[in-house]
């Protein structure tokens, strides 16, 4: 089964830090670029940020030099580490993996398969 489980979300302070991770399931042999997209509560889902398989990293304006996407190719996980945070940051982070392949059958391309998302609340 294609899936992704997002995890470390949280209530922090503002200036703290927290970690994601999304990893994949088991039965996945192949992922393309991988990244993260939150949703603050009234507003559309937006990019965070992405990671190509080669580790090359692009980031949204609101959280370079905060926030440091990495992936583990060999765990198909990827992590978004989220220092400095501030209450604007407050959202459902959710992971997204552009292209999946599953061993249950290799021949078939998975594309835009989300994570259930994970909470984030940056409050005092």
């Amino acid at each position: 089964q294609v899936q992704l489980v997002e995890s470390g979300g949280g209530m922090v302070q503002p200036g703290g830090s927290l970690r994601l991770s999304c990893a994949a399931s088991a039965s996945i042999i192949s992922i393309g670029v991988m990244g993260w997209h939150r949703q603050a509560p009234g507003k559309e889902r937006v990019l965070v940020a992405t990671i190509t398989t080669n580790g090359d990293a692009n980031y949204a304006d609101s959280v370079k030099g905060r926030f440091t996407i990495s992936r583990d190719n060999a765990k198909n996980t990827v992590y978004l580490q989220m220092n400095s945070l501030k209450p604007e940051d407050t959202a459902v982070y959710y992971c997204l993996a552009d292209t999946v392949r599953d061993r249950t059958d290799p021949r078939v391309t998975h594309f835009g398969v989300w994570g259930q998302g994970t909470q984030v609340t940056v409050s005092s």
